[in-house]
């Protein structure tokens, strides 16, 4: 099934914003670059903060639609243990 061309990408965007962090840790970029970059990442950060805000709240309704109970929050190390 393909993909809207509107349609934002989350992996595509994270990887765009690491990409651009890279970038600026190395420290050969003018100080206008920075600052674009700068800009650049702080519109994807919001832009994957969206996604996963909208992300959590069809969870959240898929979650109530089956009575599935509630969301507690995701423990790596209790997973672990298990």
């Amino acid at each position: 099934m393909a993909r809207k061309a509107a349609e934002f990408d989350f992996e595509k965007a994270l990887g765009e914003l690491e990409a651009l962090v890279e970038k600026m840790e190395q420290g050969d970029l003018s100080l206008e670059e920075s600052l674009r970059h700068f800009e650049r990442g702080v519109a994807l950060t919001r832009a994957c903060q969206k996604a996963l805000a909208d992300a959590e709240q069809k969870v959240q309704i898929l979650m109530q639609n089956t009575g599935a109970g509630e969301l507690k929050p995701f423990d790596a190390a209790e997973d672990a243990d298990d």
